[in-house]
Formats: structure tokens, sequence, C-alpha cells
């Protein structure tokens, strides 16, 4: 569905001369992708996310897709966007995220911050799905601009948020320019995620293992030493 949607919307880009939509269509349909057209399908999704609609249509269509697979807790990961050029600010983008959310008709959603230790059932045999958010802060942005995604974080707490993601292309930008943030949600007490290790990049790996944050994505590139401070400091890793 994902795929499909993703297809349909870069055709509608191709049409309007954005982007060359004989570029990106194979690494769409692509089951099996390198990392660079990982990466380029990345920057794809960047640019068909920078207006309002197009992200509420797509947070309800994922949802909506996780929920016929029977989900019952879902994390989903954003990149808060800015877009001057038709009036989106990083906070206008998860106010378009939320309406995605809100527009879900075919399940139950739960966003409360209480809605996972209540669990409260009133006999529906409606299906309930708990959502909640991790804010992706890209490796391309400046400190200040990751500062302002924790920060954005921190407000929308009673909104569903629970923490903070690091991501993006790993041979871009660099972990000092995103520690003062990072150290600042930490400090706030929301959940930090790092993507680490997807290139052999081992002082970086090994500066992320020393911070401690809650959980690691990838870890496919860890030398031996690394590997033995990644178990020692029983960091969970995501298993995709």
């Amino acid at each position: 569905m994902l795929t499909s949607m993703v297809h349909e919307l870069a055709r509608v880009l191709g049409d309007k001369g954005v982007i060359v939509f004989s570029d990106v269509e194979n690494v769409i349909m692509k089951d099996d992708r390198t990392l660079h057209e990982v990466f380029k399908l990345f920057d794809l999704i960047h640019i068909l996310t920078t207006d309002h609609s197009t992200v509420t249509r797509i947070t309800k269509e994922v949802i909506e897709d996780f929920a016929a697979e029977n989900v019952v807790y879902l994390e989903l990961r954003t990149t808060p966007k800015r877009n001057d050029s038709i009036g989106m600010s990083k906070r206008s983008y998860m106010d378009a995220v939320m309406e995605g959310l809100r527009a879900v008709s075919s399940v139950d959603v739960d966003y409360s911050p209480a809605g996972l230790k209540t669990n409260t059932f009133n006999g529906s045999t409606r299906k309930k799905m708990y959502v909640r958010f991790l804010l992706s802060i890209d490796r391309r942005e400046s400190t200040e601009a990751a500062m302002e995604t924790v920060k954005l974080a921190l407000e929308m707490r009673d909104l569903g948020v629970v923490g903070i993601d690091l991501s993006g292309n790993p041979i871009v930008g660099n972990w000092s320019t995103f520690l003062p943030a990072l150290k600042f949600a930490k400090e706030k007490g929301l959940y930090i995620t790092l993507h680490c290790g997807e290139v052999p990049n081992q002082e970086e790996i090994k500066a992320m293992i020393d911070f401690f944050p809650h959980r690691i994505g990838h870890a496919c590139c860890f030398d031996e030493e690394n590997w033995r401070k990644l178990k020692s400091a029983k960091i969970p890793v995501e298993i995709v």
C-alpha cells in the first residue's frame, strides 16, 4: 500500500516537473535496495512530505495499513519539516500528522499518554491501536534545527510524542552537531533512538554508545571493540 502511494505521489510530482519520475521509479518498486538506493528513496519521501495534505494522507494510510495487520502498538517516526514557500513550519507539519491520525476510521486510535496505563475496554468490538511518535532529527540539520525539533517534541508530549530519533544519510553531518539537542532531550525525559553503525565509522559508533541511548537502530558495521561496548552497555538494538 505504501509503495503504491509513494509511486502515485512521485508520478504526480513528475508530471509537475518537480522530479524526473523515471529516475526514481525503479528505486520505488525494488524490494532489494543498495544503501545508496535506500537514501535516494528517503530523499524522495522528504520531497513528497513537504505539503500539509500529503503529510496528512500518508499518516492516515500508514496507520490504516498497520491496523489491517492487527498491530496493537505502533511507533511512527517522522521528521518535522520547514517549507517557508508554502508556510509550513515544523509545528504545522506535526499538526498535519495529527490530522491524519484523527482521520483514521478503521480502528480506534489512542494517542493519550495515559492510554497504555489505563487500558480500559468498554465492550466495543472495534479494534484499538495505541499510536506514539518519535520526532526525527535529520543528519542534514543544524544544531539549532535539531533543538527546535526537541522543543517541539516536549510541547507535544500530550499528543503521543514519546521520543527523539536521529536518522538520515549516515555519511552526512557530524555527531557533535546533534549532541546538544540530544542531551537536552535526554535530560527532559524523552526516549532517544540513534541510527548507528549503518556505515563503518567506528569513532562515531563509540561516541553514540557512550551517550547511552535507549535504543540503537541498524548496528551493522561495528568492530569487535564496539560490539563488546554495546553488549556491556545492554542497549537494545532494533531489528526490522
